[in-house]
């Protein structure tokens, strides 16, 4: 690809990037006149942006399944911070993140005041940490997390981790799994994973200097939680996602799943 158009890319990406600023910014403005709850209209306008920040990335989206007509908490598999924008576009909902994203550079200021849910990991208070988030569902807010806690290359799916599912259960809430999936010319993209000691600029620039690739996004049938154990609910949720991406499992991997 020539540098004008990687050129023309990036200041397509910066010119979103500011909107976003100024969208937060007027939702900032508004929390210090404290009038109402801003949750339902920070998630609208987060959706409304991420949207427009997607249409600014180099993927073409394939959607399969149907949207949920209710809140849910969403469990998806995790391969990139391009799968926030690619799935926040979708509905209006929140997203829980690891501690750390609140401190990257503008990015993080961004999703705080889009209504991200920060969870610091380890820190050993899964009580208090269920209570909130059954509270938040049971507000009737819709919530995504990407229960394996990391990303990976896209090439396997890593334990869902069964320890936010707790809230969900208590709130009566279904489980929407979601199973996203980047392809190049048909096989799994190398580039989009964003792994390791990978950083943001650097992932950036490899990604908006490549041709355009694919991304996969099935929304598969719903679980409903009411009833079960965390971890069995985190193991259903994690076959389904293997499956759709996968295909069958064989035996040897259902038990060990």
């Amino acid at each position: 690809m020539n540098k004008l158009r990687l050129y023309l890319r990036l200041a397509r990406l910066a010119g979103v990037l500011l909107l976003g600023l100024l969208l937060a910014s007027g939702v900032a403005l508004a929390e210090r006149l404290r009038r109402h709850d801003l949750l339902g209209l920070r998630q609208r306008l987060t959706c409304w942006f991420l949207r427009r920040l997607s249409h600014a990335l180099p993927f073409d989206v394939e959607l399969q399944g149907k949207l949920p007509g209710e809140p849910m908490l969403w469990l998806s598999n995790h391969v990139s911070w391009t799968d926030i924008p690619l799935l926040g576009q979708l509905l209006p909902l929140s997203f829980l993140s690891k501690a750390e994203v609140r401190t990257w550079p503008l990015a993080g200021w961004l999703a705080h005041k889009a209504g991200t849910l920060f969870i610091r990991r380890g820190s050993g208070d899964s009580a208090l940490l269920a209570r909130q988030l059954q509270r938040y569902l049971q507000g009737g807010h819709a919530l995504l997390i990407f229960p394996e806690g990391t990303t990976t290359d896209g090439q396997q799916v890593r334990t869902f981790h069964g320890r936010l599912l707790t809230g969900a259960i208590e709130a009566g809430m279904p489980v929407q799994p979601v199973a996203i999936r980047y392809l190049r010319a048909g096989k799994p993209d190398l580039i989009a994973p964003f792994i390791g000691d990978d950083d943001l600029p650097s992932h950036l620039l490899r990604l908006f200097a490549s041709e355009r690739s694919t991304v996969q996004i099935q929304l598969l049938e719903p679980i409903a939680s009411h009833g079960l154990e965390r971890n069995a609910l985190a193991r259903q949720a994690q076959r389904a996602v293997q499956v759709a991406l996968f295909g069958e499992l064989s035996e040897q991997a259902q038990q060990a799943a």
